[in-house]
């Protein structure tokens, strides 16, 4: 398996293979499109991701890997599953391992980083800090590869003394890596610090496994050409590009580098197709602007707070708007499929479904556990009952709702309890079949009929006295039947 995934990845000394870490998908997928060979995520800190659920994102059709506080932490895809390596902050091999399970089946390739500098990264032990702990790397290493079925490697910072660099080297070879990448400099030099291949050549001579040169973005890579330049310089397998990539992807294209209107043009619709997090997107895309930031085209950009406003700077309202509706569509689709019953799972005796209840998406004062409710009183059940509990870590909520004899919950957690209830409902009518109440869902005969009478009542009971509707909470409670009342309430 590893010695497949060098040849075909990382590359033998003959061949240029040129790779990018640029962080969220957008970039990656743009990075791809132009010619890179193999795509790093940004590093994700092994604490952050140990807590993650990895969710199917049936509307994006990606796989996410969502933290209690619903924020999403990594997000892939199919078109980037044997290309993408996950790579990781860790400082613990056992802690790298689960994170390492959790992603392995969704990546080509497990990276530890052991070259970050940065006070976030060694504050914590990880990053370059492990650098003066060679026994903890190899404990990690051997860990890792001996633990998941893809390959693994790692990058690393040169150390001042070039004997230290190669011994550490050579040991993390015989962990068994599939590769090592080696950026040229110490823990202590910074950007604007000449990178040493030497160092990086003196490192792929002494060991067999493919050595990986990074660093060279400032100094020496600025077109395509110069990737094979740098790569000669440093006698290495391939190359590994960050910010020179973040300029300018398009940097892979043998052909020659795009415009930098068309490069960022193609990353919005990417954004925008994969819903990047705008403040993201803003980020990335000034990034490329560079000495640019301040001309009237960044002022603009730096003035957008949304995915919309962004669209329009480059003049992309009507993609944006194309967009949008086409998840629109596929969310309802995805929502009518008669299907859907069968992504039930079992845990014990509960149901569970992955969904989220969001408010926007219901008529006002119609909400799923009205829907239910109505539902079990026509068919003569007993009144659903639900039991919610909540998270210390993140005081989140996740509730559990009984009908009959059987149990429902959401796998995802809510922000608050009477969401929670919400979306144990959705997961227990989706599993019934039974209309949970959307807008422009088609008319179940329960509760949006009920709403319908009291609508029509109001009308009429205005016409006669000629005063205002009484407030839609005051007409409720004369008309529904006190659960009703209660759930109004709530």
């Amino acid at each position: 398996m590893a010695q497949t995934v060098r040849r075909l990845c990382f590359c033998d000394k003959t061949a240029l293979a040129p790779m990018v870490r640029v962080g969220t998908l957008p970039m990656r997928l743009l990075a791809l499109d132009y010619g890179a060979d193999i795509v790093y995520c940004e590093e994700l800190i092994d604490i952050k991701m140990v807590q993650c659920t990895r969710v199917l994102n049936d509307v994006l059709e990606t796989v996410d890997f969502v933290a209690p506080d619903d924020r999403v932490v990594f997000r892939t895809c199919q078109r980037e599953k044997d290309h993408v390596v996950f790579q990781m902050g860790t400082a613990d091999p056992q802690r790298a391992l689960t994170v390492a399970r959790l992603v392995e089946n969704d990546v080509a390739a497990i990276d530890v980083n052991m070259g970050c500098p940065k006070e976030y990264s060694t504050k914590g032990g990880m990053g370059a800090a492990l650098l003066s702990t060679p026994d903890k790397i190899e404990a990690i290493l051997n860990t890792l590869v001996k633990g998941v079925s893809k390959p693994v490697t790692c990058k690393i910072r040169i150390l001042p003394s070039l004997e230290n660099t190669l011994d550490l080297a050579r040991r993390i070879e015989r962990t068994g890596v599939a590769a090592i990448a080696v950026h040229g400099r110490t823990k202590e030099e910074r950007p604007q610090h000449p990178v040493h291949c030497d160092v990086i050549q003196a490192v792929a001579q002494a060991v067999s496994i493919p050595v990986i040169a990074n660093g060279g973005s400032l100094d020496l890579v600025k077109s395509h050409g110069d990737i094979r330049s740098f790569r000669e310089a440093a006698g290495a397998s391939s190359v590994m590009l960050a910010r020179a990539a973040m300029w300018n992807p398009s940097v892979f294209r043998s052909q020659g580098a795009l415009s930098l209107e068309r490069v960022m043009e193609d990353y919005i619709r990417y954004a925008v197709r994969y819903d990047n997090h705008p403040s993201n997107t803003k980020y990335c895309l000034c990034q490329m602007l560079r000495d640019r930031v301040e001309s009237p085209l960044g002022k603009r950009l730096h003035a957008a707070q949304t995915g919309a406003e962004i669209c329009e700077v480059f003049g992309l309202e009507d993609f944006y708007e194309e967009s949008q509706a086409r998840l629109l569509a596929r969310r309802k689709a995805l929502r009518a499929d008669p299907c859907l019953a069968d992504r039930l799972t079992m845990d014990g005796d509960v149901a569970t479904m992955p969904v989220r209840f969001d408010r926007r998406e219901y008529p006002p004062q119609i909400t799923p556990k009205m829907h239910l409710l109505e539902w079990s009183r026509r068919e003569k059940l007993e009144q659903p009952a639900y039991e919610t509990v909540q998270r210390p870590l993140d005081r989140g909520f996740q509730s559990t709702v009984t009908v009959g004899d059987k149990k429902y919950r959401s796998t995802l957690w809510e922000k608050s309890k009477k969401f929670a209830e919400q979306a144990a409902a959705i997961v227990c009518l989706r599993a019934l079949g039974v209309p949970e109440g959307r807008s422009g869902e088609p008319e179940a005969g329960l509760v949006s009929k009920r709403k319908r009478e009291e609508k029509r009542a109001g009308e009429s009971e205005e016409s006669s006295n000629g005063v205002p509707d009484a407030p839609d909470s005051a007409c409720r409670k004369r008309h529904l039947s006190k659960p009703l009342q209660e759930e109004v309430k709530g």
